[in-house]
């Protein structure tokens, strides 16, 4: 089969390069797609180079699955067009929250994928909602789920790489005590957290928070009430979670370790004495989403408390569009 991503360049693009190296899928040919200004650069797959196209020369006939990983502009702009030729798997927001485009995380609701015939196109959720929902999908299915609190510990890989690159000249900046310019954040991010992602919305919430509501419960149930604070850290990849979770159902901590312990996708480390727990930085080049720090709320009986870390880059990105595409060639290609 041929497949194409659109934004190979990017942080995503190069990531979904590196997963469809290990992935099962037998690919016949990879385009690479980008801005006109890479349009001849090289990159390589496996033991080959390939010449990046320019999305603008490019023909979406030529693979039957696309990957865009270019952001909300340029799937605006190119999805429409795209998806008269080709089944786009897009990782931007823009068509997220489309009533007849599945939001899909393979572990949570493959059931809806099928709804893809509609226009063509699959939407790759949030990072901070993929890792959530993930550990959440096991627990709502056996406790049923009323309400999460949420608040997210989110690095700069999910602003780019221009974030990036910031995070680490503003540190040196400010380890050889020099002024700090901010150019991708509203305030310094070396040594700081900002409790602010994306734009600022109705009732002082921002986009990011409204994301991770709004996405949850159209993946997940539409009846779950949630809240989320969203804030970047000084961490370059992987994002990290702070759960509260309400039941309807009384439940018991050991059962809960169970379910998640067997649960697709995750992956339980929560020893309760120092360093039993994981932190971003173990977290990164990791498929899995890992929980920790697994309690009751001693404030209420009926809810619980996870720590939940994902490399953004892969599950929260990446990973997720190609085990979307897995899934999509396994039913419908096979």
């Amino acid at each position: 089969m041929n497949l194409a991503i659109i934004g190979a360049t990017g942080n995503v693009g190069r990531k979904t390069i590196e997963i469809l190296e290990k992935s099962k899928i037998k690919i016949s040919k990879l385009f690479l797609i980008a801005s006109p200004r890479s349009e001849g650069k090289k990159m390589k797959f496996k033991d080959s180079e390939i010449t990046i196209q320019s999305i603008e020369k490019y023909d979406f006939s030529n693979a039957p699955i696309t990957f865009f990983a270019a952001g909300s502009k340029i799937a605006e702009q190119w999805v429409p067009k795209a998806s008269k030729k080709t089944v786009v798997i897009d990782n931007s927001k823009f068509f997220r929250m489309d009533n007849d485009v599945p939001l899909i995380v393979p572990e949570v609701n493959p059931d809806q994928l099928e709804m893809y015939k509609k226009k063509n196109i699959i939407a790759n959720p949030n990072c901070s909602t993929i890792q959530m929902v993930v550990a959440l999908k096991p627990l709502h299915d056996r406790f049923n789920i009323k309400r999460v609190v949420v608040s997210t510990y989110q690095s700069v890989s999910g602003a780019g790489k221009a974030p990036m690159d910031e995070l680490l000249s503003q540190s040196k900046d400010y380890l050889e005590g020099k002024k700090i310019n901010s150019k991708n954040f509203t305030k310094p991010i070396a040594f700081n957290l900002i409790p602010h992602i994306d734009e600022f919305v109705d009732e002082g919430y921002t986009k990011e928070e409204w994301k991770m509501i709004n996405e949850t419960q159209k993946i997940l149930d539409p009846k779950i009430k949630i809240t989320a604070t969203c804030v970047r850290v000084p961490v370059l990849v992987s994002h990290s979670e702070s759960i509260n979770i309400e039941f309807e159902k009384p439940f018991d901590v050991k059962e809960v370790q169970n379910i998640l312990e067997k649960a697709n996708g995750c992956k339980v480390l929560d020893e309760r004495k120092d360093g039993g727990y994981i932190t971003p930085l173990e977290a990164e080049n990791s498929y899995l989403t890992f929980i920790s720090r697994i309690r009751k709320d001693s404030s209420n009986n009926k809810a619980l408390n996870l720590w939940v870390v994902s490399d953004n880059l892969l599950k929260g990105a990446a990973l997720n569009t190609v085990q979307i595409a897995e899934k999509l060639i396994k039913k419908y290609y096979g």
